[in-house]
């Protein structure tokens, strides 16, 4: 599939790219001699060969949360795809399919077809959702095996529901992949010349009516070198695979204990390590601990886990006095010593540095050998002050960066060590955060947890207090107590533990800790649990940003998703909380509306846009909530290759095998909740630069309907900055011609808006008007809108809505007259005098209209 896949790809480009280079990293516990993955992890592959997603069975597709021009999360494909050759017809070769899906992925282009509208009107045609529109073939419908020419839907004039259309075998056009790549003709993406800007596809939607060659030369992440490459004068050489393995996790913590880690810094690292040490750790990973200051020392080699006893014995070595200055690299090289130990390699291995200042050794002379080591290196800078070499070497080496501040009140350290989970490919072995609150009270800290039907194995309550013990009281579902007697004190870091024994009942667990003490004291909790069974997804949340930094230019996204078995999960609560060690806070309201930031509605990604751009360094934390009852499912589809279901061979229809269904249920599995940490990011504003205006977002789903003579426009509003406040002000124009309001928005028809007042970004809009003369029947009407801020700011021009007003003739389905019969009678034996034949055929003809009307 990618060899052949390579030159297909080579070939579409101009000559000018190729797959060189491909790993393959399979599951650890397949049987074999594979050569040890180095910083190659399941989450951030490019392509899964995995079991098939619920919603889409064998069809291979593309997730894609970010916008035009950017690049996806990941393809999918099944076992059965690669396989079954009987698939091939529908799909096309795998090659074909590979790279319409590496277009997705890479270029951040979308589908030329549309399953929601197979087929539009323009002017009085029917056009089937195509590019380019030269494609031949017929409309049918089938049904049981048998073909009939589409009917018309007498309300749209469209062709009913079901009819599909059928392509020629045979074609003389090479475009366009994003469309029908199973073609045999087809060999390139859809140009600039041949591109059908009419059709009501994604490509046009998202990407502003461009053709897929005008986004993957002009605005996706290669476009300059491709712009900039000449053509290779001969054929790429084939790829070379590397099939790849991680075996289980090396992990070593490499801990910073200079003087300025005193107080309550070491009191935090001890806390935050020590429930990464009992919890989040998986079973069978070895971990050692390394301390640094002025020098380096191994406070535990490397132990495997098996048990409570080998966990607590490495909390016991957690370091407790701190002295000396910061020399990073003696941690550094010490904890490679440590990797070692097990197999004489750091390839692969994890290590997690923490460090709270800036080095006073020369980092830069040990930093190529952090890289050289194959390590993934996780970093936590803890505070204002910590170096910005920390964010160096996790981008260098795979790892992630996380920023954290040392108060209790915000758990932030807590949370970074929690993020720290295995990444295999099976969710049911990661830990799961629940929770993670905090409080200062002088009395009650209280509150309830749901324990949903996906989790419970593992299930543990942390509390951490700032002065004194508080009682502990905490309820099951089911009204058995959890008191003082059932908890472990862990006196010296301040800390409280309940274990669940077994499986945690699935419902609403209540918990209150009682401050005993006169004066106020802070305490958190932090609920984390497993999965309930092997074969139960529980539903996992992963958070980041769509940018690793920004310099107040242009805007930041926030992306929560939120899943179960690559299921999207609907109808939840997510709010994002970013906070930067200079201060600055803010909370934002993830929303999976398809508008805004949110590129697709319901496909469980929930969005934001971040434009508070305050220099700092920020950390992201997500939570999810959501009450019970089955989760809604209505998921939007994710651009894939086309399934077609048969041909035109020879002036026949030859049909493919019917595509599979599949039947998804809604999950049931009670009201949730869920903590998700992402990498932190960084705001670097330049000096004297003045605090960034961002226009209102673009409207991407404004639509348009006509019902008798009224127009309705609907739309989801935008806000003053993007999608954050208020807009000002609504701009709407119509056209009878699609290409005035694509190429000359100001010179379209104005519609009078001065009495609609904008609501809230996220709010559903509607406008509908009478127009000044009655719309002739046939008429295709087309709008768009753009929004103004109150300083005058304008937001791009929407998305293009049609509408046709058609009201339907008589139907086949009514009675002959057979006063049309006489009519035809009378014409043709009157031919010597014609005046009086059609003067009798239309008297007929009328007194026919009329008993039909009830006109006597």
């Amino acid at each position: 599939m990618i060899t052949s896949g390579s030159q297909y790809l080579f070939h579409a480009v101009e000559d000018k790219v190729f797959f060189k280079e491909v790993k393959i990293l399979v599951p650890p516990t397949w049987k074999g001699n594979y050569e040890r993955a180095k910083r190659e992890t399941y989450d951030k592959a490019s392509v899964f060969i995995d079991r098939p997603n619920p919603i889409f069975g064998d069809e291979p597709y593309t997730k894609q949360m970010k916008g035009c021009g950017e690049e996806g999360e990941y393809i999918h494909f099944t076992p059965d795809f690669l396989l079954d050759d009987d698939l091939l017809d529908a799909y096309g070769t795998r090659e074909k399919v590979f790279v319409h899906e590496w277009a997705h992925l890479r270029w951040g282009v979308f589908d030329e077809y549309s399953e929601e509208e197979p087929f539009y009107l323009f002017g009085n045609n029917i056009e089937p959702t195509r590019c380019i529109k030269d494609i031949r073939g017929r409309n049918y419908k089938v049904t049981n095996g048998k073909h009939v020419h589409c009917p018309t839907d007498v309300a749209t004039g469209l062709p009913i529901k079901g009819c599909q259309f059928f392509p020629d075998r045979e074609q003389e056009n090479s475009a366009s992949i994003m469309y029908m790549q199973s073609l045999d003709s087809v060999k390139a993406f859809c140009g600039f010349m041949d591109h059908n800007y009419e059709a009501p596809n994604m490509q046009n939607k998202k990407c502003d009516y461009r053709s897929t060659s005008s986004v993957i030369f002009g605005s996706s992440v290669d476009s300059d070198a491709l712009n900039t490459l000449q053509p290779l004068p001969s054929p790429p050489p084939p790829p070379t695979f590397t099939v790849i393995q991680r075996q289980h996790r090396v992990i070593c913590l490499i801990l910073d204990v200079s003087g300025s880690m005193k107080g309550e810094r070491i009191l935090r690292l001890q806390q935050a390590a020590t429930l990464f040490l009992s919890e989040i750790v998986e079973e069978g990973a070895q971990v050692g601990i390394v301390k640094f200051s002025t020098n380096a020392e191994i406070v535990s080699p490397l132990t495997t886990l098996q048990g409570k006893e080998s966990r607590d014995g490495l909390i016991r070595h957690l370091p407790k006095t701190v002295d000396g200055s910061t020399n990073m690299c003696n941690g550094l090289n010490l904890g490679f010593e440590v990797l070692k130990k097990d197999d004489g390699s750091t390839k692969g291995d994890d290590l997690i540095f923490l460090t709270d200042g800036e080095a006073t050794d020369k980092v830069e002379d040990c930093l190529q050998s952090v890289v050289d080591s194959g390590a993934i290196v996780n970093t936590i800078a803890l505070g204002p002050s910590a170096s910005s070499v920390l964010i160096t070497m996790a981008n260098l080496t795979n790892g992630k960066f996380i920023v954290a501040d040392q108060s209790l009140l915000s758990n932030q350290l807590v949370d970074a060590f929690t993020s720290f989970i295995l990444s295999d490919g099976d969710p049911t072995k990661q830990a799961i955060q629940l929770v993670s609150i905090g409080k200062n009270t002088a009395d009650w800290f209280n509150g309830t947890v749901p324990i949903d039907r996906t989790v419970g194995n593992g299930t543990t309550f942390t509390v951490i207090y700032e002065k004194s013990i508080p009682t502990v009281h905490i309820e099951a579902p089911s009204g058995r107590v959890y008191n003082q007697t059932h908890v472990t004190n862990h006196q010296e870091t301040k800390t409280i533990t309940l274990n669940i024994p077994g499986t945690a009942e699935p419902g609403d667990w209540k918990y209150s800790f009682l401050n005993i003490r006169a004066a106020a004291q802070t305490m958190t909790l932090t609920v984390t649990s497993r999965a309930a069974r092997d074969d139960v997804n529980p539903i996992i949340v992963t958070a980041e940003m769509n940018q690793p930094s920004a310099d107040g230019s242009k805007p930041m996204v926030v992306y929560a998703e939120v899943k179960q078995n690559r299921m999207p999960v609907l109808g939840a609560k997510v709010m994002a909380t970013m906070e930067s060690d200079t201060g600055h806070s803010e909370l934002l309201h993830l929303l999976d509306n398809g508008a805004g930031a949110d590129t697709l509605k319901d496909d469980g990604v929930y969005s934001r846009y971040f434009t508070k751009l305050k220099n700092g360094r920020y950390s992201l934390k997500v939570q999810v909530t959501r009450e019970g009852g089955n989760i809604p499912f209505t998921p939007s589809r994710q651009g894939g290759s086309l399934y077609v279901p048969g041909y035109i061979v020879d002036g026949e229809l030859q049909l493919n095998p019917p595509k599979p269904p599949v039947n998804v249920q809604p999950a049931d599995v009670g009201s949730f909740t869920r903590i998700a940490t992402g990498e932190s990011f960084v705001v670097s504003v330049p000096p004297n630069a003045p605090p960034p205006n961002f226009p209102p977002n673009k409207v991407t789903d404004l639509s348009a309907e006509i019902l008798e003579d009224t127009v309705l426009l609907n739309w989801t509003a935008p806000g003053e900055d993007l999608d954050q406040g208020t807009a000002g002000s609504y701009e709407i124009k119509w056209s009878e011609d699609l290409e005035v309001l694509q190429k000359n928005f100001s010179g379209a028809n104005v519609l009078n808006t001065s009495a609609l007042q904008p609501q809230e970004a996220g709010s559903s809009e509607q406008h509908q008007f009478l127009p000044d003369i009655p719309i002739p029947n046939g008429t295709t009407l087309f709008f768009a809108l753009r929004s103004e801020d109150k300083e005058a700011v304008k937001s791009d021009v929407s998305n293009i809505a049609r509408v046709k007003k058609f009201v339907p003739g008589p139907t086949s389905t009514e009675t002959p007259d057979p006063g049309l019969n006489m009519s035809a009678v009378v014409i043709s034996v009157c031919v010597g005098t014609l005046v009086v034949c059609l003067i009798a055929a239309v008297a007929i003809y009328v007194k026919k209209r009329q008993r039909n009307s009830g006109v006597i």
